[in-house]
Parts: structure tokens; C-alpha cells; sequence
């Protein structure tokens, strides 16, 4: 067992509970995850199932830009006893870049948050309709018509609902090679200009009773000393945790963004970033947490409530 070290020597009985580091082959917690109420292959409730057949014991679900599967997930969580946190996960924009922020609310969808869920909706409603016609132009035949049926519901398009219909379609291969010539930051069905600047979607979570956490800041293709210039920046909008772990990633960078985030007094977050099984990511699966003074983002002091009730 590795226990994480915590400002607080009175959480040691919960972190210890929450990170333990493998049991088996998964971690029992996760707090990045989809279903179909974003781009996810599995309903909510089917996700908690496998997330409980992986012993996971607390989740957030963290659909893109909308929270409409965690009264369902939640509901299976309690007949199933996993903890599930209601959480979204937010597009906006920094210097050009579409970075993501993965809200974790204890409190559940509070104003101003709401009204920024629905102007999210309706940013991915246009943004979808610029994405079909730009991937139109290169080839693929009635674009939105297949993405909506790569997406299997009239749930809000993502890019890779529109990576799916290339696939369909045999443009390409697989996915990543969709975002690779097509979807990717700077290939044409990057759009980022519907999407709120960052600071202001940090400002949603914050003042919803929530944790503005960074989503994969690894995962940017940033040099190390632009991801600190977005952690500034983060930071001085009121984010208050980074995933220090998302998915599978170089040991090494790991340890170096660690050493970032406790720069900045910030807090460590984990997550699969699961969307599918069959993948090389199930729930839970992911990099070993790396031995590191930052404190772990459910003893945040918003957080500390929610997780003590699985302690």
C-alpha cells in the first residue's frame, strides 16, 4: 500500500482507504469517466456496474460539458454501494488551445454552472454543424447525418462521434488516426471558437461549490514551460487541482508535472479518462501515483465531506 502524504495527519484513515495504488490491477477510485451522455459507450448505470465488478469504490462521472447521467449513476451507485460524485467535464479555450476542466461538485449542478450547461450545449449544437461542413470538404458525404448515427442518440456531438463516422466511412483506420489528420488541435475539425475562455468555466465550478480541476495536462503536447504558464493561469482563475495521473503516461513527466502542481499548492486528482471497453483503458486502469507531497484532491476541504463517507 502507499499512502499519499496530506496536510492533514487526521485524514490518514481516508487516504489510505482511497489510495491504495493497485488492487489487482485498478485503483478504487477514478474520477474521470464517460457514458452515453456524452461520448461514452456505456449508459451510466452500466458504467458503475463495471465499475464496481473492477472493486472501484468511488467515481466521478465526468460527461463533456453536461451532468444529465449522474441522477442515473448515482441511483445504481447506491443499490451497488459505489460512491459516485457528480462532475462534468468543461470545453474551453486558452491561447488557442481547447483544454478541458473537469468539475468535481459535491453540491450538484448550481448556479452559475447550470446556465453555463446550457450555453455549452448550444456551442457544441454550432460547432458540430462547422465540423460536418469542414470534414464535407474533404470528403466525407453528409458528415452530421453520420456522426449522429456513429453517436446512437440525440445526445450533443463530439469529435469523436465525428472520428467514429470517419471511420465508418474508411477514411481512415481507426480514431486515432481520425484525430490525427482531421480532428486534432490545428487539423480542420478543431473548433475551438464556440467555446468560453478558460477562466470563465473555472469561475462555473468555483462558484458552484465545486473543484476546478485540469484535465490531462499532460495531454496538450505543451513544452514544460508553456504547461506552467497554463497552470498559472489556471491557478490565478481559481483552479484548485490538476490531474497529476490520467490514463496511462510516462513515468518521468509524471513525476516532473508532481513537482509542478506543488509549486503551485495544488491539488492531485486521478482518472482512467474511460470511454469504452475493449480499449487499453478500463475503469480505475491507469499509471501508478508517483510518491509526492502533493495532497490528494478528495481531502480538498469542498471535498472532504463527500469522501469521508467512505471511510
Amino acid at each position: 500500500m502507499v499512502t499519499i502524504l496530506t496536510k492533514s495527519l487526521g485524514h490518514v484513515m481516508l487516504i489510505n482507504f482511497l489510495s491504495n495504488v493497485f488492487e489487482g490491477e485498478s485503483l478504487n477510485v477514478d474520477l474521470h469517466m464517460h457514458s452515453t451522455a456524452s461520448d461514452g459507450r456505456l449508459s451510466p448505470a452500466q458504467l458503475v456496474e463495471l465499475c464496481q465488478q473492477r472493486q472501484l469504490r468511488s467515481i466521478a462521472l465526468t460527461d463533456h460539458d453536461t451532468m444529465d447521467g449522474v441522477e442515473e449513476a448515482q441511483r445504481r451507485g447506491g443499490e451497488l454501494g459505489v460512491q459516485v460524485l457528480p462532475a462534468t467535464e468543461l470545453s474551453s479555450q486558452w491561447r488557442g488551445i481547447n483544454i478541458h476542466v473537469v468539475g468535481l461538485l459535491p453540491s450538484g449542478n448550481q448556479s452559475p454552472l447550470s446556465d453555463g450547461l446550457e450555453r455549452q450545449a448550444k456551442a457544441r449544437e454550432q460547432r458540430s454543424a462547422v465540423i460536418a461542413e469542414r470534414l464535407e470538404k474533404r470528403g466525407l458525404s453528409d458528415a452530421l447525418l453520420r456522426a449522429r448515427k456513429a453517436a446512437g442518440g440525440d445526445r450533443p456531438l463530439g469529435r469523436p462521434d465525428f472520428a467514429r463516422a470517419l471511420v465508418d466511412a474508411g477514411m481512415v483506420a481507426d480514431m486515432k488516426t481520425a484525430f490525427a489528420r482531421y480532428l486534432g488541435n490545428g487539423k480542420p475539425g478543431d473548433v475551438k471558437a464556440m467555446w468560453p475562455y478558460l477562466s470563465e468555466v473555472v469561475d462555473w465550478i468555483v462558484c458552484a461549490g465545486g473543484v476546478a480541476v485540469l484535465a490531462h495536462p499532460l495531454h496538450y503536447g505543451l513544452t514544460r514551460r508553456k504547461r506552467g504558464q497554463l497552470l498559472d493561469d489556471f491557478c490565478e482563475a481559481g483552479g484548485q487541482a490538476a490531474e497529476l495521473v490520467s490514463g496511462f503516461q510516462n513515468p518521468d513527466m509524471t513525476r516532473d508535472l508532481a513537482r509542478q502542481l506543488h509549486d503551485r499548492e495544488l491539488y492531485g486528482s486521478v482518472g482512467s479518462d474511460f470511454h469504452f471497453p475493449g480499449g487499453h483503458l478500463a475503469p480505475g486502469s491507469m499509471s501508478p501515483v508517483p510518491c509526492t507531497a502533493v495532497p490528494p484532491v478528495w481531502t480538498h476541504p469542498r471535498l472532504q465531506a463527500f469522501f469521508g463517507q467512505a471511510a
